[in-house]
């Protein structure tokens, strides 16, 4: 089975290439994001060891405390870099028992969606990597509209990633996502490159 991890700045269309790959061409997707948030949730290591970082107060009766826990992870670099510590691993092992299954199932390929795959050591779990790219004013556009954000603070947020040129350096594949990409063919010739 092949892993194929899939990763690009905000606004670059990567949860909208991952959903095309799992719809048009049945390949499962694990969406790293999500799977963090839900195993936060419900993970008891995690919940333990966040519980000794942060105290109590992360946890609540409606569940986990998402402005505590944000405000921490964005007072500076450390607190992000102790928090990744306690979840990442747990989300790679989560990944690994997920793609088992998968194999089982008889899947040949499955993907990894990750904004942070090569800033998190996610790579490694990977055969290749996908990049997905789109121009930058495109990106801005894009995410204003979905988030109802102002130009400086999505500025803000693709400046505090990796740069694109850093990311297409390190992929294997580089899938341009942009108005009127022909994102299908491109993948097609992606997953034909792959053998499956």
């Amino acid at each position: 089975m092949i892993k194929l991890g899939i990763t690009g700045g905000i606004g670059s269309g990567k949860s909208f290439v991952s959903h095309n790959i799992a719809v048009k061409f049945g390949f499962p997707v694990y969406d790293c994001d999500a799977q963090a948030k839900r195993l936060m949730c419900e993970h008891e290591g995690i919940r333990s060891d966040l519980r000794l970082l942060l105290g109590d107060d992360v946890y609540t009766s409606e569940g986990l405390n998402k402005s505590l826990l944000i405000d921490f992870l964005f007072k500076n670099e450390a607190n992000a870099m102790q928090v990744n510590k306690i979840v990442h691993p747990r989300v790679k092992e989560d990944f690994r028992e997920w793609a088992k299954k998968r194999a089982l199932e008889g899947y040949e390929l499955v993907v990894l969606e990750s904004a942070i795959l090569f800033e998190s050591g996610f790579e490694k779990e990977v055969d290749s990597v996908l990049m997905v790219s789109a121009p930058l004013e495109l990106r801005i556009s894009r995410v204003m509209e979905r988030d109802h954000s102002t130009r400086e603070r999505v500025l803000a947020r693709i400046q505090a990633q990796w740069p694109d040129e850093k990311k297409c350096l390190l992929a294997n594949f580089i899938l341009d996502n942009g108005e009127g990409d022909e994102l299908d063919v491109q993948l097609e010739a992606i997953f034909s490159s792959l053998k499956c």
